[in-house]
């Protein structure tokens, strides 16, 4: 797999707690969106860990090609339409 899979076409905000750790899944795969569920093993791509500093809402990135990696930046605005199949 040489791309992620463009999960979904806007950013997931969700809440984070200080302290707590959840891993990104940069596959675009995972069926826990926007969280990995394993679903990348094989493809080259791992998790990445978001470790919150403060309680919060973040926008984690569903299209998977931020520029910021987990934190949405407003690339998926150029991918719409170009959702992948599941």
């Amino acid at each position: 797999m040489d791309a992620p899979r463009i999960a979904h076409t806007v950013p997931f905000p969700l809440p984070v707690k200080k302290g707590d750790t959840v891993y990104w899944c940069a596959c675009g795969l995972s069926k826990t969106q926007p969280y990995c569920d394993g679903s990348h093993k094989g493809t080259g791509f791992s998790p990445v860990p978001y470790t919150a500093t403060r309680d919060k809402i973040v926008f984690f990135c569903g299209c998977k090609h931020s520029s910021k990696g987990m934190i949405c930046d407003g690339s998926h605005v150029a991918l719409k339409g170009q959702e992948s199949s599941p």
